[in-house]
């Protein structure tokens, strides 16, 4: 039985003023306990979404244009399963996630999700294909649901004989909160698409919702569900996942440090993260590591980011209901991290994503996307290198700048053609200070259209950051124009507030 949503929005797109510097938030922690080497698996891989371990003990990739493969983890020989014809690309947009059945001898299905157009709209279509030697065959569509070319997650888990899928909010700001929608959720189904009898809600594929989009999904050995999210400007998350749960957005982010977002916790019983991160540090992949080979990991989340383009390991509790401590490695080393996957033995591989559409600069590097294999042989300097990186000046216009706009506009401020405007040379930047301290403070809205698909150009605030650290970022883009400018002062964003 399929289950599929016939609810249509008009497909926006968000273009963050947020950051994504690669600059780390603190000195990273040593982590010289864990000597393990780092190795390249396979290279020249066109933007590898989803890394997965198969039966076959193969890592199997999705790539973003629409290529699903196999990679012989000891050769690097790679094989395609499946060219999927009617993928739309374009930025986050494409084959996204991936699931293959906790036993796929009785049931070799492999679930996947991507976009596409209809009617110049962006749909997000789940589907199952039936695994057959060399090929995916037999697809069947499971369920269909608005997308974007931003916000549209997606990761995919199976767990209990169910598959669980992590949903974008669609860039809207009610998805999320309207359990009638399936945009901004965890869905829990059968693999046939039918909705499971003992779900939270009788007859709805929801599981869990308030989320705004999420980039990593795991279960732990013990059965707990851990989920990574991208926030806005501020909060991104790593969360426990508890049945039926609310985690606010877009009403609360974080930890609801505002009255009016504790006041929505209060009535609506929202759930808080397990960690937070502002500055955002872009989350992507996590898994659980239960294995026994590297003990320094066990009962940790092994989490990958993309602005932070670090490996972070995040050790649990006991009872896996906290984050005691987190080590940072990798810092700027290899780039955009999008994903990982832990084999049976308890090697940990990794994926970089340096062709996708916001590479960092000075990458991609040669022989990128690749995959990357930590184990206990070789060398471990290509591991630790830089974990002890002295932290990034924050107080001062360059190291906010980094911190919360050199992922959209770069750090030259010339932001990304056709997605970012530059810094450089505009008009708004070089006039007078009122209108640019009130678009910072206020954010702006408006929408573009490319190729016949209308997209939103909305930027959020930044009125969460002190007067002086408006101050400091808006002093350093005007101190990149031509001629002198004056200085932007603390008063002068104070007043704006007032006012």
């Amino acid at each position: 039985m399929k289950f599929i949503f016939l609810t249509f929005i008009l497909p926006v797109c968000l273009l963050f003023f947020t950051a994504d510097p690669g600059k780390p938030d603190k000195a990273a922690g040593s982590f010289s306990a864990l000597p393990p080497g780092v190795s390249i698996v396979a290279g020249n891989l066109d933007i590898p979404w989803e890394i997965t371990w198969g039966p076959d003990n193969k890592i199997w990739i999705t790539e973003q244009k629409g290529l699903v493969s196999r990679i012989n983890p000891e050769t690097g020989a790679k094989d395609t399963l499946l060219q999927i014809s009617d993928v739309w690309h374009y930025r986050t947009a494409g084959l996204l996630g991936m699931a293959l059945h906790s036993d796929m001898k009785r049931h070799p299905y492999v679930f996947l999700n991507y976009l596409y157009l209809k009617d110049k709209k962006p749909l997000s279509r789940l589907v199952r294909y039936t695994w057959k030697g060399d090929t995916l065959a037999d697809p069947e569509i499971l369920m269909e649901i608005p997308g974007n070319n931003g916000h549209s997650g997606s990761r995919l888990a199976f767990s209990g004989g169910k598959l669980f899928w992590a949903t974008g909010d669609a860039i809207s700001d009610v998805n999320s909160q309207d359990i009638n929608s399936p945009n901004g959720k965890i869905l829990r189904l059968n693999t046939d698409g039918s909705v499971p009898a003992d779900n939270p809600v009788k007859g709805s594929p929801v599981w869990a919702m308030g989320f705004r989009n999420i980039q990593g999904m795991t279960f732990s050995a013990s059965g707990k569900l851990y989920i990574s999210e991208h926030g806005d400007a501020t909060d991104d998350e790593v969360g426990l996942i508890i049945p039926g749960g609310n985690y606010g957005w877009p009403r609360v982010t974080g930890f609801a440090e505002s009255a009016e977002q504790a006041a929505f916790k209060r009535e609506k019983g929202t759930l808080d993260p397990l960690k937070a991160w502002t500055p955002t540090i872009g989350p992507a992949g996590i898994d659980h590591y239960s294995s026994d080979k590297f003990t320094q990991l066990k009962n940790s989340l092994l989490l990958v980011t993309l602005k932070g383009k670090s490996l972070r390991i995040l050790k649990l509790n006991p009872e896996g209901t906290a984050i005691e401590s987190e080590e940072i490695l990798f810092e700027n080393q290899y780039g955009r991290l999008r994903d990982l996957c832990i084999s049976p033995a308890g090697d940990v591989y990794i994926s970089t994503s340096n062709r996708d559409w916001n590479p960092s600069p000075g990458f991609p590097l040669e022989g990128d996307d690749k995959i990357l294999k930590l184990s206990l042989s070789g060398s471990a300097g290509d591991l630790i290198a830089g974990v002890r990186q002295a932290a990034a000046d924050k107080n001062d216009g360059t190291g906010l700048y980094s911190l919360y706009c050199a992922s959209c506009h770069k750090d030259n401020a010339l932001g990304v053609e056709g997605v970012f405007p530059p810094l450089k040379n505009s008009d708004l930047v070089k006039g007078d200070e009122l209108p640019l301290i009130n678009k910072v403070l206020k954010g702006s809205s408006g929408k573009v259209q490319i190729r016949g698909v209308v997209y939103d150009t909305s930027m959020p605030s930044f009125s969460f950051l002190k007067d002086e650290e408006l101050a400091g970022i808006l002093t350093y883009i005007r101190s990149l124009q031509p001629g002198k400018l004056s200085e932007i002062s603390a008063s002068a964003i104070a007043e704006a507030r007032r006012n």
